[in-house]
């Protein structure tokens, strides 16, 4: 499960919400942990990581990747900011890494977003010369980048599952993959199982959200066809949760989305 919706709460204590709630693992917020990650230094990276472990809990990795920032984007003209962008996702990279996780999700709307007087495909060939830049560092240390598709409404660069493929194909590097948001699926006209199949030769991730954007089991969207087209694909990574509408409080959010997905699952089986 993501953990910035444990934000008001001590990291450790997020952390136990989360593990009290049936989960395996952790998606980071870097900016959860209140400060630049470059100021987070090794022992702490390690005890954040032994912590975690303490209550059974593993890292699948890191989003909201440049959130809380200023001064980045990917489509910088502006050398200096071209390289600060750089910088911190490699060495956001390098903090995923040391606690143990594996992918980096890349959503990040507002340093993405074609800069104002810029053209779309100048935004985009900028975008791309900077994900391999970024993708060098990933493949020296193992993890995966994860591109994902946002709905129109959050920003003008990768919309589509389609469009996030031909941004992987164009980047072609083998750290540089896709997730598959059930939210910004749901966004689009083709049904969520054929995005799926589409996606399946590049799928590294899935986020598990509800169309109306709150928890998996608390609006319309059945997950039991979404699970079956997973497993048609092979698909056999990680499902985490990311919500952004709390009904009730996080607690319950966590708790009803996990027992609801593990009913899916049985279901499905």
């Amino acid at each position: 499960m993501c953990n910035e919706l444990f934000d008001d709460r001590s990291l450790v204590d997020g952390f136990r919400a989360i593990a009290s709630a049936g989960y395996e693992a952790v998606e980071l917020a870097p900016f959860t942990l209140g400060r630049p990650v470059e100021d987070v230094r090794a022992a702490e990276r390690a005890k954040i990581r032994r912590t975690a472990a303490s209550l059974g809990l593993d890292f699948t990795g890191l989003h909201w990747l440049l959130a809380k920032t200023e001064g980045m984007h990917i489509a910088a003209i502006d050398p200096e900011a071209r390289q600060r962008t750089l910088d911190r996702l490699k060495a956001l990279t390098d903090l995923c890494t040391d606690l143990g996780g594996h992918v980096l999700v890349f959503g990040s709307p507002q340093q993405r977003s074609t800069p104002a007087g810029m053209t779309a495909p100048d935004g985009r060939a900028r975008s791309i010369d900077l994900f391999r830049s970024w993708a060098v560092h990933a493949e020296q240390t193992g993890t995966t980048i994860c591109l994902e598709a946002l709905p129109a409404d959050e920003t003008d660069f990768m919309n589509t599952t389609d469009e996030v493929i031909e941004i992987v194909r164009a980047v072609d590097s083998s750290a540089v993959q896709l997730v598959l948001d059930v939210k910004s699926m749901s966004a689009e006209d083709s049904p969520i199982p054929d995005q799926i199949a589409r996606a399946a030769p590049w799928l590294a991730y899935v986020q598990a959200n509800d169309a109306d954007r709150g928890g998996p089991g608390f609006g319309k969207t059945d997950f039991v066809p979404i699970f079956r087209a997973l497993a048609d694909v092979g698909y056999d990574g990680d499902v985490s949760v990311e919500a952004f509408e709390v009904a009730t409080d996080v607690d319950d959010l966590a708790r009803r989305s996990f027992e609801y997905l593990s009913r899916c699952a049985i279901d499905l089986a």
